[in-house]
């Protein structure tokens, strides 16, 4: 077993070699094409109708939906820099993890869509439509949940929800994350599959 084990380490060495090797072309290669769209919004809105036009078809009342222009938010378009495989950018690497994960399992979804509650205008993160029985979702992601001034938000935010019917782990899905605790790319599949598959 020991031999074995041996053998099998130098393999996952290999391996772990080979994909920062990639990871560090991949990265360094991409950095210019997220300045391009963000100097040229024009490309952008090019970029979401070519890989909305090779997404998955839903019914067509979900595929309209998506298709469809909806109010985004406006506020700090400079954050906007992460760009994913469903041609939205957005604004943190953990965003683009759920991004990612929901255009993979063909969910059809939104990314920062106007969300009226009372007199405020809220934009979730992601405003998604069950692909069957085409109920609405939404899913915030909270980043800094060790920062006391971001976690009070937070807070806040979800008593808000909540007295308008938007009711976590029933149509409303939050991850967390810290410094010390980043966001997991299995537990967000692990949502995806719970909720919608």
């Amino acid at each position: 077993m020991k031999k074995y084990y041996a053998f099998q380490l130098e393999h996952l060495k290999a391996e772990i070699e080979a994909l920062n090797l990639y990871l560090s072309k991949f990265q360094s290669s991409s950095s210019s094409a997220f300045e391009f769209l963000n100097q040229h919004p024009e490309y952008q809105k090019l970029l979401q109708k070519t890989v909305e036009s090779s997404s998955p078809i839903f019914s067509k009342e979900l595929n309209d939906w998506v298709s469809d222009t909806y109010e985004t938010n406006s506020m700090h378009p400079e954050q906007l820099s992460h760009l994913s495989i469903s041609g939205h950018i957005l604004r943190s690497k953990s965003e683009v993890i759920i991004d990612t994960a929901l255009f993979s399992n063909r969910i059809p979804f939104r990314y920062e869509c106007a969300l009226s509650l009372g007199f405020k205008t809220f934009f979730p993160d992601f405003t998604i439509r069950h692909p069957k029985t085409k109920d609405f979702f939404y899913w915030e992601h909270f980043g800094m949940m060790d920062s006391p001034a971001y976690s009070q938000n937070a807070f806040n935010k979800l008593q808000l929800y909540n007295a308008h019917g938007i009711i976590p782990t029933i149509n409303l899905i939050t991850t967390y994350e810290t410094k010390d605790q980043p966001l997991n790319s299995q537990y967000v599949q692990h949502l995806i599959e719970h909720y919608f598959l």
